[in-house]
């Protein structure tokens, strides 16, 4: 059938972009339709056009006829009832568009825009038949099947409305109209296709008949069905819900034949419909959006680009010549002019320049847009392109035209006030987001099917957990199921789990949902849905396009980059914390000499430091002992897979125990800041020009080949190389050798412009750290609120340096981090569950009115809709009401009393805002007492404080067992590094585990672990992993035995075996000394000392005058830590001595 022609075509084809609905991946399409001698077919994803453009593209590049279509809610609108007010609007069906011709595809990508766009927030993506007949010119329109407007009214009984409607659509569409019947074998449409059949041949309206396919085989459907659920949140065990059938698969020519042998011509009307589809999306080359119209944008950018030099030149200590500048200038606007990007740069220049005037940061530049002199006296960039050797053509090559690209680092919390002045200045029709899709991943995939096959969340949540969870390199269900022993087994003896990975297998890397993309913002020279068709994200009222990035750019659009760099807001809070102090810091005017900041960097301090905290980085860095800016740019170019096989020949000529090799005297000028090194892509079109004569244009082509290692390109380069450098006075042998070192360098070159303004950044916080470190804490704490592993690290960083942090204190803390009397203040809205808003709420009353004087007075000033229960209780948890009493156990019991009183005062306050009298309210009087309520154990009230913070914030766990582990040999962290011992006992309370596979497929893990000295991590392998994997919970306090590497400063630990701390204290026989003043706390003391053990206890009563009666008891007890931390939260028990 293959060679035949064709006498069925789909034209109803559901794609993985009909979301959480179509389980066809459009990179499958080419190989169905040529299996099936089919020469066209057509994609009809559920009210969207996201995978148009890829679509065309793929099927027209393997020679089949894409045709694009759209399966488009539409609202039959019925007069509404003005006494039920408005209802939530929902589509009555949907109709199936073809593209025509390009005016058809004009008005789909209008309607497929409207859908989303025109709804109400929450409302169905759908458009009014009012807008399908305003837009119908260019389209074919099925009637759209059994989800169509017309069999539904069929179906609900309203024949003759049916036949109204479809007359409607016949003076629509005319002659582009086709009755549409469907065969699944669902009685739905059976029930339907006498009448449509009946309306065909009386109206004289054509039939067609269609298939519509979700999945490509039988064997999909299960799979597909489980799809269906995780979108509708339905079970697949349940009656009432969308269920399709095995028949909505990719069907044959011969099967469809079959199934609608009684109307051959509805099969024959599929092919007549293909013939009349004459149009496909294709790419374009990228529109220019216009700056401003009506202006000369050369001009306006020679005019810019002239008085910005001369206003950098005049503040800055330049490092040539100004005609040097002023030269480089012209050529940069000469390139741009005739490229024809003038308009681009002022755009950008704008927007920037309007960024900088609100005060939101901006990052002094990133990427190759650097190398331009233009860029930088458009303020676009920070950094002198000269001084740092950064070139113009690594950027804008005329030797090869290709899009200017700015990837601009806004401060990530103001980043959206840019978005928006873009928006307002170029028009909202003209301005997009760009959309992404998020994939149905290995884990993600688990749950969702394990939620629909109802299974028990434990075990789902075990199995996903089994999965290796590595965003950066992604693990697929087959790759951790041929990894993952256990998983095997759970396969083999569980049908459950069998049927789970089976299903889960089948749908991972489908698209779950459509997002926002978190940097891409497109701006056109026209209403942006003649180019594109837009999308609006749920969260977000700024349209978004429909093709994603990869598709956007082909679609002829021009994308600008708008990224959020977390430390730009950073250092802005520090410098805002440090004017607070009357200090006040330019941070773009820092000097780049200073010493005490490189001084900390050698010591290995990067904490914190942008780009230099990993602890790879870190070793790195105090290698290096960088001594100024050029050092930092060359660790941020080297410390990266490929160029990190330079480290050590790059150490060794810094540290002058090399000599650098510098190849040839034209060349040395090149490399001599990376000590003969070949580090970035800049250095190796420099060599291609001083050493064999290219230009940098050329250079840049060279550079390019470099990378892509094409040979035939390859060739041609080397002998241009060759030929140039012998012309020059170099004998051919060395030139090839130059070559091919250059070769090689170049394979692994960095961009030397994104390097140096990161090295900059990566400078600016080393400063502030080095010169302000309470600041920079507090700043840098203050970002990352809710990542406790990074307060944790931040803590211990503030210890380490003798800052201290105080706990969190209603009458103290801010909402955010702050700084008080060169102390860290803990951030109240850092406790977990609290909510930024209720705190910024609680420190405005605070500001108000005066500290909180007692919890009563507390409970009457707060707005109770803010503070609810669980917030109370966490800022309980976490001590924050000390202040006002430090039995944490008391407040937390009083909290329905407290927000009840909180709730009669807020009452009263909102009744005499309506009272003629106003006055005192009644509450102010009642003030009942607390529930009496026993103070917690110094281990109780830790772990309630853990869990409120995410870490040990006043004391630590380990903080009791000190002496027994010092007697049991145990050591802490702190002394560990300090010792150079080859094994040693540690110990530590597990804050994380993670699970991984050798290469060999081995099992091990790394336990992440904290003692008061600090924080660590250890790794282990098998053996010890599998006899102590139950010991290695989060929260559990273990012993380990670990041997330990030391290599320079860097320390290495392997477990060697692992205990419970109680169990390697069990022998160290500690005693008590207790203290009272009254006989009374003796029975609460009797009951705690229930065990008999080896520990001797005494009692020392306390007289007056001094005087002390001593009573050693005859039994020896148990006396663990939290034994003793029990006695001691007892009232009445004045002290405890170990003895």
């Amino acid at each position: 059938m293959a060679d035949s022609m064709p006498q069925f075509i789909h034209l109803r084809l559901h794609s993985a972009y009909s979301l959480l609905e179509g389980a066809i991946r459009i990179k499958e399409l080419p190989k169905l339709c040529r299996k099936e001698g089919m020469p066209a077919v057509a994609l009809t994803d559920t009210a969207n056009l996201f995978g148009a453009l890829e679509f065309s593209e793929v099927m027209a590049e393997a020679g089949i006829q894409p045709i694009t279509g759209c399966t488009l809610p539409v609202r039959l609108d019925e007069p509404e009832e003005p006494s039920r007010g408005p209802l939530r609007r929902e589509p009555a069906g949907s109709l199936a568009l073809l593209v025509k011709d390009e005016r058809g595809y004009e008005n789909l990508m209008k309607l497929s825009s409207l859908a989303f766009l025109e709804p109400e927030s929450g409302e169905a993506a759908q458009v009014p038949l009012e807008r399908v007949e305003q837009y119908a010119e260019g389209l074919i329109c099925l009637t759209g099947g059994p989800e169509g407007i017309v069999n539904r009214l069929i179906e609900q009984g309203q024949k003759d409305a049916a036949e109204v409607l479809l007359l409607r659509l016949r003076r629509i569409f005319g002659d582009r109209l086709y009755v549409e019947l469907q065969r699944h074998d669902m009685p739905r449409e059976r029930q339907a296709e006498g009448p449509l059949v009946e309306f065909a041949y009386k109206h004289e309206i054509p039939l067609v008949a269609t298939n519509e396919p979700f999945f490509t085989t039988e064997a999909e459907y299960e799979a597909h069905d489980a799809l269906i659920c995780i979108a509708e949140g339905a079970y697949v065990v349940q009656a009432d819900r969308r269920r399709l059938t095995p028949q909505h698969r990719f069907k044959s020519q011969a099967e469809m034949l079959a199934l609608f042998a009684d109307l051959p011509e509805a099969t024959a009307n599929t092919v007549e419909i293909a013939r009349r589809c004459a149009y496909r999306p294709r790419t374009r080359k990228p529109i220019l959006p216009k700056f401003a119209a009506g202006t000369s944008e050369a001009d306006e950018l020679r005019r810019q680009a002239e008085e910005g030099l001369t206003a950098r030149l005049a503040e800055l200590e330049t490092v040539a010549p100004e005609e040097e500048y002023r030269e480089r200038l012209r050529f940069e606007l000469d390139v741009i002019i005739k490229m024809d990007f003038p308009g681009y740069f002022l755009i950008v220049a704008d927007f920037i320049q309007w960024a900088k005037q609100q005060g939101i940061p901006v990052g002094p530049g990133r990427g190759s847009g650097a190398g331009s002199v233009v860029a930088w006296a458009l303020t676009i960039t920070d950094l002198d392109p000269l001084r740092f050797g950064l070139l113009f053509e690594r950027f804008l090559n005329p030797e090869r035209v290709s899009m200017p690209d700015f990837d601009i680092d806004f401060c990530q919390e103001r980043r959206d006030e840019v978005i928006r002045y873009v928006q307002d200045r170029y028009g909202v029709d003209k301005v997009a987001q760009i959309i992404t899709f998020g994939k149905l991943q290995a884990r993600a995939v688990l749950r969702d099917v394990g939620r629909v096959l109802q299974m028990p969340y434990g075990q789902v949540d075990r199995l996903c957990k089994l999965v290796p969870n590595n965003p950066a390199n992604p693990v697929t269900l087959r790759q951790a199921i041929d990894g993952e022993p256990r998983l095997q087994e759970e396969q083999r003896s569980d049908e459950t789990v069998a049927r789970l990975l089976e299903i889960g297998g089948r749908l991972e890397g489908l698209y779950r949902h459509a997002s926002t993309h978190a940097a891409g913002v497109v701006i056109g020279d026209r209403p942006l849905d003649e180019l594109v068709p837009l999308y609006r994200d749920p969260r977000s009222d700024m349209p978004v396009t429909q093709f994603n990035m990869k598709w956007v750019e082909p679609a002829g659009l021009v994308k600008f980059d708008f990224l959020g760099l977390k430390t730009l807001t950073v250092v802005q809070m520090a410098v805002n914390l440090l004017k607070r102090r009357g200090i006040e810091v330019d941070i773009d005017k820092l000097p780049l000499d200073d010493a005490a900041s490189y001084e900390m960097l050698t010591r290995g301090e990067t904490v914190g430091v942008f780009q230099l905290e990993s602890s790879g980085m870190r070793d790195l860095v105090r290698q290096a002992r960088p001594t100024n800016i050029e050092d930092i740019i060359a660790l941020v170019a080297l410390y990266r897979p490929g160029p990190m096989e330079n480290i050590p020949k790059y150490l060794a000529c810094k540290h002058g125990r090399e000599d650098p090799e510098f190849l040839h005297e034209t060349i040395e000028p090149v490399v001599e800041d990376t000590y003969g090194v070949i580090i970035y892509q800049e250095q190796v079109m420099q060599i291609a020009q001083v050493f064999a004569g290219y230009s940098l244009g050329e250079a840049d082509l060279l550079r390019r080949a470099m990378g892509k290692k094409i040979k035939s390109e390859m060739d041609a380069q080397r002998e241009r190389f060759v030929t140039g450098a012998v012309e020059r006075g170099v004998e051919k042998k060395q030139a090839e050798f130059v070559f091919d070192l250059v070769d090689k360098f170049a394979g692994y070159g960095f961009n030397k412009s994104h390097s140096a303004c990161y090295a900059v950044v990566a400078y600016q916080t080393a400063w502030l750290k080095a010169n302000h470190p309470v600041e920079f804490l507090a700043a840098s704490m203050s970002f990352d609120l809710n990542n406790t592993d990074k307060l944790g690290l931040f803590k211990q960083e503030a210890e380490r340096l003798g800052i201290k942090v105080s706990p969190p204190c209603i009458n103290r803390s801010e909402a955010l981090f702050g700084v008080a009397e060169g102390e860290v203040l803990y951030a109240l809205s850092a406790i977990k569950n609290v909510g930024r808003q209720a705190m910024e709420h609680l420190v405005e009353l605070r500001n108000e009115g005066g500290p909180f004087r007692d919890l009563f007075d507390f409970a009457r000033r707060i707005n109770p809709r803010l503070i609810n229960k669980r917030t109370f209780e966490n800022l309980a948890r976490a001590g924050a009401f000390d202040a006002l009493n430090p039995n944490r156990a008391q407040v937390l019991a009083s909290a329905d009393l407290l927000l009840g009183t909180a709730n009669v005062a807020a009452q009263e306050r909102e009744s005499q805002q309506d009272s003629l009298f106003g006055g005192d309210s009644g509450v102010e009087a009642a003030q009942p007492s607390l529930p009496a309520v026993e103070a917690w154990t110094p281990m109780q009230r830790l772990t309630e404080e853990f869990n409120a913070v995410g870490f040990y914030l006043s004391g630590h766990p380990l903080d009791d067992y000190r002496a027994e582990l010092q007697r049991a040999g145990v050591v802490t962290y702190a002394e560990l590094l300090k010792r150079t011992n080859s094994a040693e006992k540690i110990a530590g309370t597990v804050t994380a585990r993670q699970e991984r596979k050798s290469k060999k497929g081995n099992p091990f893990a790394f336990l992440g672990l904290s003692d008061p000295t600090g924080q660590f991590e250890l790794v282990v392998f098998s053996e010890v992993l599998n006899s102590a994997r139950e010991l290695m919970q989060p929260g559990n306090a273990v012993v380990v035995a670990v041997e330990i590497d030391r290599t320079g400063e860097e320390v290495k630990l392997r477990a060697q075996s692992i205990r419970s701390v109680d169990d390697a204290i069990k022998d160290t026989g500690a005693g008590l000394k207790i203290f009272v003043d009254t006989p009374e706390p003796l029975e609460a003391v009797r009951t705690r000392l229930s065990e008999k053990g080896k520990g001797l206890v005494s009692l020392v009563l306390m007289g007056e005058g001094g005087r002390e009666v001593e009573i050693k008891l005859r039994e020896r007890y148990k006396v663990t830590p939290q034994i003793r931390g029990a006695i001691k939260a007892v009232p009445g028990v004045v002290e405890i001595r170990e003895i």
